[in-house]
C-alpha cells in the first residue's frame, strides 16, 4: 500500500469501503507481559525539560472542556514579518509556538477539511490507552505499509509498539484496521457507552472532542475517503495543531519512530522483520523533528503535520492541509526555515 492517489493499493489513497481487508479481532491473541504498566508514562520526552506552558496542552481526558492550544493574535509578533511573503500550495496552514501558545502563521487555519492519514495520530492515542505498548499480539492477516512493499505477515507475533510505528510510519490502512480491532473490547469495557465493535473510533472521537476540537471527527480509523465524495475524517488546520502538541507531550516515546527515515522491526517469534521506510520525506530536511504524520488521498490532497524542536527546547507545530504529494513537503520546509527565523528574530 503506497502513499499515493487512488488508481493502487496506496494506504493513504481512497479505496472502496469494501477492500477486502477485514477485521478480525476474534482470531487475536493478546499476551500480556508479567508487570507491563497500563498506561504511558505520561509527559516524558522534551516535556520533562519544562518547556510546554501548562496552561495550552496539559490537558486530561478526564476533563472534557479542556481547552485546545491557545492562539493568540498573530499581531502580537513583531517577527511575523518573516512570513510576509511566504506563499504556499496548501489550502490551509498553521504554525504555533507551543511554549508561548502564539501563533506565529495562518492561513485558513480554521477551514474544515479532509485528513488522510492524519488520522492515525488520534488512533495510536486510543490504542496506547487500552493496550501496553509491550504486550504481545498475534497479526491476524496480513499488512502492507504504503512507503516500501514491507508487510507485517498473519501469524507472526508483534510488540504493540513495533504495529504502531509500523503503522505511522508506512502509514499502513490494514496496520490500523489491525490495531483497532485488538483494541476495540478493551475500550467499550473501559467505556460502555462505546459501540461494542467500533469502540476504538469511538474512542478517537471522544479525544478530540475533550481537547476541544470542534471541526474534528473521524468516519474511520484510517482516514481513508470513504468515496469520491466523502472523505473518512475531517478537522481544520487549528484543531490538528492542538491534537499533534498534545500528542507530543501526553507521550513523546510513542511517536518517536515518525521522527526516523526507516526502521528496522523484528517479529516476537523472530520468524519476519519489516523495514519500515518513512513516508514523510521531508524528515531528514528538518531538524529536531520530534513528531510527524503524512496524508494523501483524492479528497484531501497532501497534508502534512509536524512538532518540532527550533532550538533549547523550545518546540514548534506546523500544519499543512490540502497542498500536492511533493507540495506538502516544499510548504513545510518553507514554514519550518520561517519559523527558526522568526523565532531567532525575538531573540535578545
Amino acid at each position: 500500500m503506497n502513499d499515493q492517489f487512488s488508481g493502487n493499493n496506496s494506504s493513504d489513497s481512497p479505496r472502496p469501503i469494501s477492500n477486502g481487508v477485514e477485521t478480525n479481532p476474534n482470531n487475536t491473541t493478546i499476551v500480556i507481559p508479567e508487570g507491563a504498566a497500563l498506561q504511558r508514562s505520561a509527559l516524558i520526552g522534551f516535556l520533562a525539560l519544562g518547556v510546554i506552558a501548562l496552561g495550552m496542552i496539559a490537558m486530561a481526558l478526564a476533563k472534557p472542556s479542556a481547552p485546545p492550544l491557545t492562539q493568540e493574535a498573530s499581531a502580537a509578533l513583531p517577527a511575523l514579518d518573516m512570513f510576509a511573503d511566504v506563499a504556499l500550495l496548501a489550502k490551509a496552514a498553521i504554525v504555533v509556538d507551543i511554549q508561548s501558545g502564539k501563533t506565529l502563521y495562518e492561513k485558513n487555519a480554521d477551514a474544515q477539511l479532509p485528513l488522510a492519514s492524519l488520522t492515525k495520530v488520534a488512533l495510536a492515542l486510543a490504542v496506547a490507552e487500552a493496550l501496553p505498548v509491550e504486550s504481545v499480539v498475534t497479526i491476524p492477516y496480513d499488512a502492507q505499509g504504503a512507503a516500501s512493499v514491507e508487510s507485517l505477515r498473519r501469524g507472526d507475533t508483534w510488540r504493540v509498539q513495533d504495529i504502531i510505528d509500523f503503522t505511522l510510519v508506512e502509514s499502513s490502512n490494514a496496520g490500523a484496521e489491525i490495531l483497532a480491532g485488538l483494541a476495540d473490547k478493551t475500550i467499550h469495557a473501559r467505556f460502555p457507552a462505546s459501540p461494542e465493535h467500533e469502540a476504538t473510533l469511538w474512542r478517537m472521537n471522544d479525544l478530540v472532542q475533550s481537547l476541544g476540537l470542534a471541526h474534528t471527527y473521524f468516519l474511520n480509523v484510517s482516514g481513508l475517503d470513504l468515496s469520491s465524495t466523502q472523505a473518512g475524517s475531517y478537522g481544520s488546520a487549528r484543531d490538528v495543531a492542538t491534537l499533534f502538541a498534545y500528542a507530543a507531550a501526553a507521550d513523546s516515546a510513542l511517536f518517536a519512530g515518525t521522527a526516523r527515515s526507516n526502521m528496522l522491526l523484528t517479529s516476537v517469534n523472530g520468524r519476519a522483520t519489516a523495514a519500515a521506510a518513512n513516508t514523510n520525506t521531508a524528515q531528514g530536511a528538518i531538524a529536531g523533528l520530534i513528531l510527524g504524520k503524512t496524508g494523501i488521498t483524492d479528497l484531501a490532497g497532501g497534508n502534512l503535520a509536524i512538532v518540532f524542536d527550533v532550538g533549547f527546547a523550545r518546540p514548534v507545530v506546523a500544519v499543512i492541509l490540502g497542498s500536492s504529494r511533493e507540495g506538502r513537503f516544499t510548504d513545510m520546509e518553507t514554514l519550518a526555515e520561517r519559523t527558526r527565523a522568526a523565532l531567532r528574530a525575538q531573540l535578545p
